[in-house]
């Protein structure tokens, strides 16, 4: 058989002093939410305004940045691409030659100029083609880094607002931190960031240039 027990309600009384301090912590919370830097700017149209126009320029930095992250992406596939391209290209082309030459009862050293003229050919055509994707490719890469220095500042602005509220000067435009460089330095690290960055066409003009008396060395014998 269950027992059956009564339920009692305990009221606690409370004093004037216990309702004192319930009061001024009610009063000092709303204070501090009307004091609150987003409360001021949800009060001051101006900076309202100017929040929402940063925030929706900063998701439209985001999409921009996405895009040319995925543009480099494609680039960097397509460079790939064309490198392996010419590389198979020439292995081919040296054994085809080379089996050529033992197969060839006749004498073809007088005709080796035709398939080195080949070869040049095809890889100038290669390396050009690789040459304009390179420089695609850093263009988009520094047009990205500008996108996201300027997003940087565009944050610090935002995070800026946020924090002082309707003290935030309106007329305060974000500015990306550049550094300062003298002629010199640009000038003394300008041809090594050129071949830093041309150092895939730079090889490839090299292999070119190795594979050329390929075919004379081939075909007018060891």
């Amino acid at each position: 058989m269950a027992e059956m027990k009564d339920a009692h309600i305990v009221e606690i009384p409370i004093d004037e002093e216990h309702q004192h301090k319930l009061l001024y912590a009610m009063s000092t919370i709303s204070e501090a939410i009307q004091d609150h830097p987003l409360t001021e700017i949800s009060d001051s149209p101006g900076h309202l305004l100017l929040l929402k126009l940063w925030q929706r320029e900063e998701d439209l930095f985001g999409r921009r940045i996405a895009l040319k992250e995925t543009r480099m992406d494609s680039i960097r596939r397509e460079i790939f691409q064309l490198s392996t391209f010419f590389f198979v290209f020439h292995g081919f082309f040296l054994t085809i030659l080379f089996t050529s030459w033992v197969n060839s009862q006749e004498n073809t050293c007088k005709k080796w100029w035709i398939p080195s003229l080949l070869s040049l050919s095809t890889s100038l055509v290669l390396v050009f083609l690789v040459q304009v994707k390179l420089y695609r490719y850093w263009k988009v890469c520094r047009q990205l880094q500008k996108e996201k220095n300027d997003n940087r500042a565009l944050t610090r602005c935002i995070q800026e607002l946020r924090m002082k509220g309707a003290s935030f000067d309106l007329s305060k435009e974000p500015q990306s931190g550049k550094r300062m460089k003298s002629s010199s330095v640009e000038i003394k690290w300008k041809p090594i960031t050129w071949c830093t960055q041309n150092l895939l066409t730079i090889c490839l003009v090299c292999f070119t240039g190795l594979v050329f008396p390929a075919s004379k060395f081939i075909l007018c014998g060891l």
